[in-house]
């Protein structure tokens, strides 16, 4: 077994029929579990124990899952390769000595070890598609509102979905019509999903499909992997798809922009972990102040409060319109040139990491290598599309992926078009 793929290997029985009976499925976790620790991987929350199951985790128990235990991660979704969990790092299975990726590293490595059937992750900027891609396993992430978010510990609200992995891409669109819908408890869920039948648009069919391959994506990534992509273009080509390049320059700025919506949402969403309601308490010997500093300072790893340093800053009476207003402009833009590239193809393609895994400890001294190796997946975050990544290959002996973006809403075209590459 793969290192450190659990932080809590405790399991819960779901019905005894439903379309996934009898399948085991990892909770990544920072999604809520009754009676099940449930950590966000960080010191802050060691001994937080839900009093309720996300409605993500409510429906795979009414469709007969188990749960199979809580998926060790990046510290509240900080990071690309689950090394910022408080945990200690997962190793990958896929390729030992390298990361899983991350923030949903533990999800994507349980799958790829065979320790879990399915497993759920959360998205904000790549978290689904990375680990996917690093492990060779199949991950989805949905279009904004199409899965509840009711019970995810949140890292940044307007950019995060859960999504699922699984080792095809058939059995991760099972997963997706189990946990997909609208929900009453969860504003920003769409009626789409509803009655969905994924699964049975993995039948393959790419005759006629008209693929896009934005060139700003492809031209940053390493030989290796850049090679693997155009082989499954070629794939794609010999069974009747056909291809032609676009060009979407705004990504240009997607990641800057990304990184400071997503840590001002972070810092304010982890304003509430201040060791009086819940979480690491601080001790109290008369001054608040000092209680609350104490307990961020001991309950928070360094990624999490670089981040929360940053987002409060780009908050910060005289830079907000110099940072986050600027970012979300940008946001604007991103998501007008995806419009537009999808106006004339029915899905767009790009391998789903620049750049095979990393070796464990290569990216922790330096956070920017690790924040701009999520160029080509922060994009379709900031433009609210869904996304999937399904293996591609290897390069050096390790596995690279194949990302592929559709309009809003159309992750039937996504099964389809993916499950070409199988």
């Amino acid at each position: 077994m793969a290192e450190n793929i659990y932080i809590t290997e405790e399991t819960a029985a779901g019905d005894e029929d439903g379309p996934l009976a009898g399948k085991r499925v990892a909770i990544k976790d920072n999604i809520s579990t009754e009676g099940i620790r449930t950590t966000c991987g960080s010191a802050m929350l060691e001994e937080y124990v839900p009093p309720y199951d996300a409605t993500v985790v409510e429906r795979l128990k009414d469709a007969g899952a188990t749960v199979a235990g809580k998926a060790n991660m990046d510290e509240f979704g900080m990071g690309t390769t689950t090394e910022t969990s408080a945990f200690g790092a997962t190793d990958n299975p896929a390729a030992p000595g390298h990361v899983p990726g991350g923030s949903s590293g533990g999800s994507a490595a349980a799958v790829a070890a065979g320790e879990a059937d399915l497993a759920l992750g959360s998205d904000t900027g790549g978290s689904v598609r990375c680990p996917a891609a690093f492990c060779g396993v199949v991950g989805i992430k949905p279009t904004y509102g199409l899965v509840s978010r009711y019970g995810l510990v949140a890292y940044a609200n307007s950019l995060e979905q859960i999504g699922p992995l699984a080792p095809t891409v058939e059995e991760a669109a099972e997963l997706l019509d189990v946990i997909s819908g609208p929900d009453p408890n969860d504003a920003t869920t769409r009626d789409a999903g509803a009655d969905s039948d994924y699964a049975a648009a993995a039948d393959g069919d790419v005759d006629g499909l008209e693929i896009g391959v934005p060139t700003e994506l492809v031209e940053g990534a390493d030989d290796g992997v850049v090679e693997q992509f155009w082989s499954a273009i070629d794939d794609l080509e010999a069974q009747g798809a056909s291809y032609h390049e676009v060009s979407l320059p705004s990504v240009e700025h997607a990641v800057e922009a990304y990184y400071v919506i997503a840590m001002s949402e972070a810092s304010s969403n982890l304003a509430r972990f201040d060791g009086v309601r819940y979480g690491h308490s601080g001790g109290f010997d008369g001054n608040w102040n000092e209680m609350f500093a104490q307990a961020r300072r001991e309950g928070f790893g360094d990624e999490v409060k670089r981040r929360i340093l940053l987002g409060t800053y780009a908050l910060s009476a005289g830079y907000h319109d110099k940072y986050y207003k600027k970012a979300q402009d940008a946001r604007a833009w991103v998501k007008q040139d995806f419009d537009e590239a999808l106006s004339d193809a029915d899905v767009l393609a790009s391998p789903t990491m620049p750049i095979p895994p990393f070796e464990l400890g290569e990216s922790l001294d330096d956070p920017l290598k690790m924040y701009l190796a999520d160029a080509n997946t922060v994009p379709v975050n900031l433009a609210d599309l869904p996304a999937i990544s399904v293996p591609a290959g290897e390069t050096d002996g390790l596995p690279v992926g194949l990302q592929l973006v559709a309009p809003a809403f159309d992750e039937e075209t996504l099964v389809r078009a993916g499950s070409a590459l199988e």
